[in-house]
């Protein structure tokens, strides 16, 4: 059934007190974003009722209306009927509210600091493993078709792969930068000179001579380290060099700044990050490396257990915010070792668990827009790469569903647990997902499709039988006839 957007828009405006009561309206992948004049107007349950709208909430001082992928659509139309608005928007942004500060937003904004750097990088991250799990598809190992001393399997594995994560601290500098308002190149210099060849020349010769550090200025003492791949310096360096640019900036004359403020900065954060920041990146990195290896290959009841439980409250941690958390994890853990066992495992079996949610909801009801509304959930996951439409329109709407979604996970990441599946590439959020597993051979594939398959077919078919109260499949077949 084709979607009115612009009947959406104006129910939604509607309901909102009209397009006069609306200040500014934005959209996310997902949601679209009000702020509303007089917030009193809008009744949950009413929004929520509104053909099109998956669910409604108050966040951060926003009215956000959940739609799913047709919002920038609804968002159009909205515009057109006299709303004022500003377009797309990182899913991830503030609001732009002031908070106090405490140690609670202290930790949201390093969060959102971390989380939006991250997801800047995904596509360096995906594109650059992508290359390499296509080698290792067409190696020796697998189809064949090219051998392991190949000019064109070295291209793919080595070349391409290295472009992304060899230089990642110079991406990373450039995507901090961003999200904190200060010099793209500057941040980006500060990672090459962490990378830079006569540094490594020196760290690759200190396995030879015994030495362990280099000075600074002839004075300062820095650790050889190997910082290509690493994520962890660049992220604690960039806020310094924030401010300290910003300190430049202030008692530099401005006749002056174009010269002196990038070499004062740099002055100052070449032997700040060399000796203090980077290192302490190494060893934070080391330690949270080392937590999600024994979390995915310990084995045994932690292995077991761990997975178990992200994969099946993933969605649940999505909700509040956490996954952050727990996705940079795991990005430091691929880049750091070039796998995880954990955390992407599982948040990747989750989603497929919610897919089959709403497929099993699909095949249970009858009414046929509900039917095409489960049957578009199911598919703007497995396509699309986004579960929020399948978790509020379907799981929200039907809560036994919700059930399904959390079996599926479970029975998902325990297969994933004993057979020890491994992911070797992040970003892809939709099916393609499962060519993360590629590079850890054949069996590691099949069982990587296995705990996915099980855990869509599982949810399905809990949903199918157990996920409708009596009543609503009562008023289900009553509208399917009516």
């Amino acid at each position: 059934m084709a979607v009115d957007n612009k009947k959406i828009a104006e129910d939604v405006l509607a309901a909102v007190g009209g397009a006069s009561n609306v200040t500014n309206a934005t959209h996310c992948m997902t949601r679209l974003r009000l702020n509303l004049k007089d917030q009193s107007i809008p009744n949950d349950n009413e929004v929520k009722k509104i053909k099109g709208v998956l669910g409604a909430q108050w966040s951060g001082g926003q009215y956000q209306v959940i739609i799913g992928q047709n919002v920038p659509k609804v968002y159009d139309a909205a515009i057109a009927l006299g709303v004022k608005g500003e377009g797309s928007i990182d899913e991830n942004l503030d609001d732009g509210t002031k908070e106090p500060l405490t140690v609670k937003t202290a930790g949201k904004k390093a969060l959102n600091y971390l989380s939006k750097t991250m997801c800047m990088t995904i596509p360096i991250i995906m594109g650059a493993a992508m290359f390499r799990t296509l080698a290792v598809l067409c190696g020796d190992g697998m189809l064949g078709i090219w051998s392991a001393d190949s000019d064109i399997y070295n291209f793919f594995y080595n070349w391409i792969y290295n472009a992304g994560y060899y230089f990642f601290p110079v991406y990373l500098g450039w995507a901090a930068a961003k999200q904190l308002g200060c010099s793209q190149p500057l941040g980006m210099m500060l990672g090459g000179v962490l990378i830079a060849p006569e540094f490594m020349t020196l760290v690759n010769a200190a396995a030879d001579s015994g030495a362990t550090t280099t000075m600074v200025y002839g004075v300062l003492p820095a650790q050889l380290n190997n910082y290509s791949a690493t994520v962890l310096p660049m992220l604690l360096s960039m806020p310094v060099l924030m401010v300290v640019e910003k300190f430049m900036k202030k008692i530099i004359p401005d006749m002056l700044s174009t010269v002196f403020v990038p070499v004062c900065t740099m002055a100052v954060m070449t032997p700040v990050s060399l000796c203090a920041l980077a290192p302490i990146g190494s060893i934070l990195g080391d330690l949270v490396g080392n937590f999600m290896f024994g979390l995915g290959n310990a084995g045994g009841i932690v292995t077991i257990l761990s997975l178990v439980a992200i994969a099946a409250l993933w969605e649940f941690l999505v909700m509040t915010g956490m996954h952050q958390v727990l996705i940079a994890l795991g990005i430091v853990q691929v880049l750091t070792s070039g796998s995880d066992s954990c955390v992407m495992v599982a948040g990747a079996i989750a989603q497929f668990a919610t897919w089959g949610m709403a497929f099993g909801a699909f095949l249970r009801l009858k009414e046929v827009d509900e039917k095409g509304a489960m049957l578009g959930f199911s598919l703007s996951g497995i396509v699309g790469g986004v579960t929020e439409p399948a978790l509020y329109g379907c799981g929200f709407k039907y809560t036994r569903c919700l059930g399904a979604m959390v079996a599926g996970g479970a029975i998902g990441g325990l297969i994933a647990a004993l057979t020890n599946v491994t992911t070797y590439v992040l970003g892809a959020t939709n099916i393609l997902g499962i060519t993360g597993y590629v590079a850890g051979g054949t069996a590691n594939l099949v069982w990587g499709c296995v705990a996915s398959g099980t855990a869509f077919v599982a949810a399905a078919a809990i949903a199918y039988f157990f996920g409708f109260t009596k009543e609503q499949l009562d008023e289900d077949a009553a509208a399917a006839k009516a």
